[in-house]
């Protein structure tokens, strides 16, 4: 299976789009960060607020004085730019890339330029493709942590990620614990008078019965239920 991209900051300005931004790598389960000459050094006090606990992105950093260093050992490299007549690298869009990187063999790298200007000719010269996002002409002003997190997710999208913000479902407790949550819920019931009149009684049994039925309760539901059903039982009548 390939390596995750590396995801490379070219001369970012501000420790807090460091952080944004790998806070949106880890959400997309990228962890490699690589930074070039960030201007306010490195490491940077405003980064880890900012991170919103993706410590992992930021401890594991590396820090390179040019961008021919940090991408010197990947095959694939995709300045995230607009399309450029200076320099004549195929221009790709996100599916494709993303493509390009889960058969590639080798190492990739995905450039973000500065906050203010970007990429510059030179670093766009080093990459094997231009990776353009389709965007409103008329306002395409995206900041660091915005693209990063549109291009992390587009490659997350064929690694098979756990979805960590969805409970696992527990499984169905077992027919026998079923059984005992109905038959407490019917006994409480007959004592009420519920089951009247007694010709109607059985239909009115299996009506409870599909309907406490149907949910799949977990075992944990059951205890719950079986519960509240042993306070309502056991409270004092109110006159």
């Amino acid at each position: 299976m390939a390596k995750p991209p590396v995801i490379v900051l070219v001369e970012p300005q501000l420790g807090q789009n460091i952080g944004k931004a790998a806070r949106a790598m880890l959400n997309f389960g990228l962890t490699e960060m690589r930074i070039v000459n960030p201007r306010d050094g490195w490491p940077n006090p405003e980064a880890g607020p900012a991170a919103s606990k993706a410590d992992i992105v930021l401890e594991k950093a590396e820090v390179f004085d040019t961008t021919a260093e940090a991408v010197a050992d990947c095959s694939q490299v995709y300045a995230s730019t607009v399309r450029r007549r200076d320099v004549h690298v195929p221009v790709v869009g996100p599916e494709e890339m993303a493509d390009e990187i889960r058969r590639s063999e080798g190492r990739s790298a995905i450039l973000f330029g500065r906050e203010r200007s970007g990429l510059s000719t030179e670093d766009v010269a080093l990459s094997t493709r231009i990776v353009t996002v389709p965007i409103n002409p008329e306002f395409g002003s995206l900041n660091l942590a915005q693209a990063v997190i549109l291009l992390a997710y587009e490659w997350s999208r064929g690694a098979d990620l756990a979805q960590p913000t969805v409970r696992e479902e527990e499984p169905p407790a077992p027919m026998g614990e079923l059984e005992g949550l109905i038959g407490q819920f019917e006994e409480s019931l007959d004592r009420k008078g519920y089951f009247f009149p007694p010709e109607r009684a059985q239909a009115t049994r299996r009506t409870i019965r599909t309907l406490m039925t149907k949910p799949g309760w977990s075992s944990r539901e059951i205890n719950a239920l079986r519960g509240m059903l042993r306070t309502i039982e056991s409270a004092p009548r109110e006159d």
